[in-house]
């Protein structure tokens, strides 16, 4: 045969794929957990088929142990493809199951193999107990090990560890795993996380090996939030346990206790905030001792659930400086949260010190000021004492905010390559994706992007330089976004843990989580939203409805005390629309009545709970609720409506303010007749203000949405493009590669998220991509800015599937790609046009 003849023949063959597979197999939304901890876990899967239309219409799950059934569903005939239950026997503590599942589709079957493993129980833990140091004035970190044997034929070996602050795991020398600053953060008078690792062990003589680290448990430096008082405090503490499986069935246990020994490790000093002292003179402790048995932290052992925290890139320095004699400053691509890598070499007992910063200062030092005296022994500055020969280090336990490091006492001239920029966070995939034909909108997406990554570790923070709290409120703006970017669903129902662990004997939440019990706490139902709104996003996200359920009688006891606590229907609060453009750039409430906020932010609480009522099957509460919500709506407009002029208005406000008219209009409390004059009344002011927004934190989340769903789409555009202050566009002329915490110049922190939110206008109305039911069931593509762009794109992560938009100009019309997964399906149109409702598959569609 000829060659193109072959050519020809070979393009016809038909393709042996499979019509369907699939992917994303996850038990508990985590792909193959080792650590399991609940009695009935959850399945998911996402299907992938190629051919349109293509629908699952049943399912079959078998789980095993060791090859033996454990539990079959049989054929069930469902569409359900996430959050299927466990249905069989209980779960044996401490073991490995296999799961497989067949399913069943339009277009034929598909199948997919997963693992996960369970918790251990008391005996589990082979009689590990909490060890450490029992000094409780040492400041060094301690370092301990236990040597062990490993016989042939080892089959697994799964380490598991919790720890009173952190746990650097080792085995001869090698770290365990890529994971950092672990175990995750929490109340550790609540709960205390667990991580399992699975390690390879050959045959022959090991040993095991661990440095623990302060962290939030046991933190010495003085600070404004009482970190250093906690109610769990004392010294860092671990209890670890190494289980060897063989293949003839026998099980080995290493478990922490007195067979340990402990040292002072060359880690001389660590502190979250204050940074590290490294002695790497002392990297071979001489003088060993027992470790001592140590008291347990008083919070139930729990599942790690959230991703590890890990280096995830490690960035080269992009300049190095000299602004005065001996003084190196080593600049790099952005503002990043990490640490310094370090290759130096000088003589030994030199000391090098680095501080860290998001800034310059006027003479081209680093910025590194405590300005407001948060903490009284130091700030993002690290100690490095160097040993013999060649030096390599970075720090352990403490991680910065920073794009700039300044190093003195090195010795001779550092070169270009001698520091590096490790970027750390939690590694949460990123999952979902924005481009568009404009620069400004595509450089404030990947800003958002890389601030929301600097601020997760183990919950969402406020900035990684200076306070790294978890601020409710800045959590709360900033949920819809993150679970949008990013696979952070285990994240925020971690955190939602953590809130409702701070509340008090009235039921309220505080406003940062985990607290330990800091003395300025305040009332603030604004920020204490949070406790309500994280769970209600993670439904709409996501489509869990497990975090309601766990946390709704809570819930609804701290919104019901909210509204009896706010007389007449007006609640109040200290923390207003945060840090608006007139505002100190040290962070203040905008110059306004706060009652508004505060009542608009109760209204809709109690709106979301009363959803949430009818979601568990309680009606009669679900009535309640909107009961309430009804009378405070009335008393909110009785009170701050002037209906003459359609605007909304508080005592002592400096002029019109658009957060009031914003959140009103969002929040669904301005009369139907009145809601066009309400929404042209901040048109107008955007206008008149040159096309700039007046809003701090809370209602720059709704400026553009709202904006653009009231026909006013063309001020939402100039406002987003503005580059003149206040906008983001601001920011981008002046340098900046993050969000800041403030709209000026002299903003605190440049690595600060929650007026980033602008992020959700640009995958909802700038691309068109957005959920229309809990979970994406149904997807809405409306693109609402073809009349000012040439295209657009997103993707995101649903749980059943990646959907995407990409749209582009054709002339006078529009052309539309769609990507919509198996088990939902797209509503696609433009503004005033009849939309098309299309199932799964790829799909394009022109529009006019």
């Amino acid at each position: 045969m000829p060659p193109r003849a072959l050519f020809c023949a070979l393009l016809i063959v038909p393709s042996l794929a499979p019509a369907a597979t699939l992917e994303r197999l996850r038990v508990e939304r985590v792909d193959a957990p080792l650590y399991v901890d609940v009695a009935k876990p959850r399945f998911g899967w996402v299907i992938h088929a190629e051919k349109n239309g293509t629908a699952q219409q049943g399912y079959r799950i078998r789980v095993s142990r060791d090859g033996k059934p454990v539990w079959d569903s049989g054929d069930v005939s469902s569409a359900q493809s996430f959050d299927v239950p466990y249905g069989g026997p209980a779960l044996t503590p401490g073991e490995r199951y296999a799961w497989h599942v067949s399913v069943r589709t339009t277009e034929g079957a598909a199948s997919g193999d997963g693992a996960f493993g369970t918790a251990l129980d008391d005996a589990g833990w082979g009689g590990a107990q909490w060890i450490g140091k029992a000094d409780a004035a040492s400041l060094p970190a301690p370092v301990l090990r236990r040597p062990f044997h490993v016989d042939n034929g080892v089959q697994r070996a799964t380490l598991y560890v919790a720890g009173g602050g952190y746990a650097a795991m080792q085995v001869d020398g090698h770290p365990t795993s890529n994971a950092v600053l672990s175990p995750g953060f929490t109340d550790y008078a609540k709960r205390v996380e667990v991580t399992a690792t699975d390690i390879d062990l050959a045959p022959g003589d090991h040993t095991l090996g661990a440095e623990l680290g302060r962290g939030f448990y046991g933190m010495t430096n003085p600070n404004v939030w009482h970190w250093e008082r906690a109610p769990w405090h004392g010294q860092p503490r671990m209890r670890a346990v190494l289980v060897i499986r063989y293949a003839d069935g026998r099980t080995e246990r290493i478990p922490t206790d007195t067979r340990w020994s402990l040292a002072d490790g060359p880690t001389r000093l660590d502190d979250l905030y204050g940074g590290e002292d490294y002695d790497a003179r002392a990297a071979a402790p001489s003088q060993w001792a027992p470790a001592a048995v140590l008291p347990a932290p008083s919070g139930r052992l729990v599942a790690q659930i959230e991703p590890p925290i890990r280096v995830t890139q490690v960035l080269n320095a992009t300049a190095v400086t000299e602004p005065k004699p001996g003084t190196f400053v080593f600049a790099f691509p952005r503002v990043i949260a990490g640490w310094a890598d370090f290759d130096v070499e000088g003589p030994a007992g030199t000391v090098i010190t680095a501080r860290y910063g998001e800034k310059l200062l006027p003479d081209g030092t680093v910025d590194a000021r405590d300005e407001h005296h948060y903490f009284k022994h130091g700030f993002q500055t690290d100690h490095l004492t160097l040993g013999k020969g060649r030096t390599q280090w970075h720090s352990r336990f403490s991680y910065k905010g920073f794009r700039y490091v300044q190093v003195d006492g090195w010795p001779g001239k550092p070169s270009l390559a001698a520091l590096k920029a490790a970027v750390v966070h939690n590694d949460v995939a990123v999952t979902g994706r924005f481009d568009s034909a404009n620069d400004l909108l595509n450089w404030i997406h990947r800003a958002t992007v890389d601030t929301m990554l600097n601020n997760l570790y183990s919950i969402p923070t406020d900035t990684p330089m200076y306070e790294k709290n978890g601020w409710t409120g800045d959590g709360m703006l900033g949920v819809d976004m993150f679970l949008r970017n990013f696979d952070a669903a285990a994240m925020f129902t971690k955190w939602e843990r953590d809130i409702a662990d701070t509340r008090g004997a009235d039921g309220a939440p505080l406003v940062t989580a985990p607290n330990a019990g800091w003395a300025l706490d305040v009332h603030a139902p604004t920020w204490h939203s949070a406790y309500v709104f994280v769970p209600w996003a993670l439904y709409q996200q996501t489509g869990d409805r497990a975090p309601i359920d766990e946390h709704l009688e809570g819930m609804a006891r701290y919104v019901a005390m909210e509204h009896a606590r706010s007389p007449g229907g007006i609640a109040n609060t200290e923390l207003g629309d945060w840090v608006s453009p007139e505002t100190d750039p040290s962070g203040e409430n905008a110059p306004e009545d706060k009652r508004i906020a505060a009542t608009a932010y109760l209204y809709r609480m109690e709106r979301v709970v009363a959803d949430m009522q009818r979601l568990a099957g309680k009606p009669a509460e679900a009535a309640r609720f909107d009961a309430m919500a009804d009378a405070v709506r009335d008393a909110f407009n009785a009170r701050f409506l002037d209906r003459d002029k359609a605007i909304y208005q508080g005592e002592g406000d400096q002029g019109y303010r658009q957060a009031h008219n914003l959140l009103a209009l969002g929040f669904g409390l301005v009369p139907a007749e009145l809601r066009e004059r309400v929404a042209a009344s901040v048109a107008a002011d955007a206008k008149a203000r040159g096309d700039h927004l007046d809003t701090g934190a809370l209602a720059t989340k709704l400026i553009l949405p709202v904006l653009t769903a009231t026909g006013h789409a063309d001020e939402a555009w100039a406002i987003a493009n503005q580059v003149s202050f206040p906008s983001w566009g601001f920011w981008r002329a002046n340098g900046a590669t993050s969000l800041w915490e403030h709209w000026k110049l002299a903003s605190r922190s440049r690595g600060h998220y929650f007026l980033g939110t602008v992020d959700d206008w640009l995958f909802e109305d700038v691309a068109g991509l957005r959920p229309l039911a809990p979970g994406w069931r149904r997807i809405g593509v409306h693109p609402a800015f073809t009349d000012f762009l040439d295209h657009a794109s997103a993707a995101v992560m649903t749980p059943y599937g990646e959907a995407s938009v990409a749209w582009r100009k054709a002339g006078a019309q529009v052309e539309v790609d769609v990507q919509v997964p198996v088990g939902t399906e797209a509503e696609v149109g433009l503004p005033g046009k009849a939309a098309t409702t299309v199932g799964p598959g790829s799909h394009r569609l022109t529009l006019d």
